[in-house]
């Protein structure tokens, strides 16, 4: 075969990039989520064998520390730092269903100096201030750029570097990590003396097949790996945390939405209302934090009170959530396995903290993780501490992971990007403040087949999730 001057050329190139990029895919220590990664790093050495005899270094983040904060990158900055300081050009972060044309990405990594600090991806902003964001660019909230994960984001060597010597040198203050692509973004600009995020258009968010996407170094894989059938909904028991004065306010709009999917649900409340039905547990209600009650409810589902099931999903009453689109999303996880799932947030950890799964967007337990929580010593320390972060601390104590999954939300569409939500087929929101609930509900989480589908969700929301 005749290879070309000009193809010659660019495969040389391609050599010599592919050894200074470091791969690092943002995996999570759940079993589904660890096949997913090894899938996707298999994908990229196999492209990259065709170009060099020395493949790149591809990371999984879950695996290189036995630290609990490296999901939140930046306490993990010194490490990779130490490792690739000298002789990598490029750190280029991808989630687990980020898909990666090697030779496109390499092409749109040539057109910036590696000599130079960038931080590169595909940029969102928020169209309002947010209380995610703790209501940063109050004044102009979109001219702050932050990267969309999905789409693939990179650090420059010698920026990987600086940031690396400030967290030695001023190590991390913040309590709490919330929206942590918004929080990189936040610690690299640096209120100015740093670079902002630099657009980089090849990297994308279509559908990896899409007609729109052949310019794309990076796509979004649908469908996702196929995982069977869904939960059935007799497999799901749910509660929902509420109290007397919500009985009348909160409890009807669960009712008008999404109760009617739900096989088994009870309301657990402060007060017994027959009429809803409600069931006391005999913890007060709290203002702040509702660890009694949550509590409660966990030594509730594994009692012979309520049917048995495999999983156990705790909302509050303001909660609006899609149980197909969850049933789906389910099937990919084992619920003999310890699993806690839902939207992770973390506390301290850059000091040693602990991940914990925000209790408004929805929390979902297997019930080998409620059996092994309650055989432990966790314990509220109040009553009304704040339940999810006391279930954090308490998996952290254990040792068993937080399942981080962006598909729920602690709070309104509203307050996230709309590119962002562009390319999700979400699975929960939580919050009426200032919105018509139901309105919400009917936009982004009803799916018009769920009742005459045999198998409870269409093809293209499947592909979706």
């Amino acid at each position: 075969m005749c290879v070309s001057v000009s193809d010659l050329f660019l495969c040389c190139l391609c050599v010599a990039d592919l050894r200074e990029i470091v791969f690092v895919i943002q995996s999570q220590s759940n079993s589904f989520h660890m096949s997913w990664a090894e899938r996707q790093r298999a994908d990229l050495l196999q492209q990259t064998q065709s170009l060099t005899q020395t493949p790149p270094p591809v990371l999984l983040l879950h695996s290189l520390t036995d630290n609990e904060g490296d999901w939140s990158i930046l306490p993990l900055l010194p490490y990779l730092s130490s490792l690739f300081g000298k002789n990598s050009s490029w750190l280029v972060f991808l989630e687990e269903e980020t898909n990666v044309k090697v030779t496109k990405l390499l092409q749109a990594l040539r057109k910036f100096d590696r000599r130079k600090e960038w931080f590169l991806g595909k940029p969102l902003h928020d169209e309002e201030s947010t209380i995610i964001h703790h209501y940063a660019f109050a004044e102009n909230p979109s001219i702050f750029k932050y990267p969309d994960f999905s789409a693939a984001w990179a650090l420059s060597i010698p920026l990987l570097d600086r940031l690396a010597n400030k967290v030695r040198d001023d190590p991390l203050k913040s309590d709490f990590t919330i929206d942590l692509k918004h929080e990189v973004a936040l610690y690299i600009w640096e209120n100015g003396h740093g670079p902002r995020l630099t657009a980089v258009p090849e990297l994308c968010t279509e559908p990896e097949h899409s007609p729109t996407a052949q310019h794309c170094a990076t796509t979004l894989r649908r469908p996702a790996p196929l995982c069977g059938e869904p939960v059935k909904k007799e497999d799901i028991f749910v509660a929902v945390k509420t109290c007397k004065k919500f009985h009348s306010e909160r409890v009807p709009v669960v009712k008008k939405t999404w109760e009617r999917e739900a096989s088994l649900l009870e309301y657990y409340s402060d007060h017994t209302d027959p009429s809803i039905p409600t069931i006391d547990l005999g913890v007060p209600n709290t203002e702040r934090g509702h660890c009694g009650k949550t509590f409660a409810i966990l030594e509730r589902y594994i009692s012979d009170a309520v049917p048995k099931t495999s999983w156990l999903l705790v909302v509050d009453d303001d909660t609006l959530i899609s149980l197909p689109r969850l049933q789906m999303l389910l099937s990919c996880y084992n619920p003999s396995e310890p699993v806690c799932l839902g939207e992770r947030y973390g506390y301290g950890l850059g000091q040693g903290g602990y991940s914990y799964i925000t209790g408004g967007g929805g929390m979902v337990f297997s019930r080998a993780a409620v059996v092994r929580l309650l055989a432990s010593d966790c314990k509220c320390y109040r009553d009304d501490a704040p339940d999810d972060m006391v279930l954090g601390m308490c998996l952290n104590a254990l040792g068993l992971p937080v399942t981080h999954s962006s598909l729920f939300h602690q709070a309104r569409p509203e307050d996230y990007s709309r590119d962002f939500l562009a390319h999700q087929v979400p699975i929960s929101f939580h919050k009426h403040w200032n919105i018509d609930p139901v309105a919400v509900f009917n936009r982004w989480l009803k799916d018009e087949s769920v009742s005459t589908s045999p198998h409870g969700l269409n093809k293209s929301t499947k592909e979706e999730l």
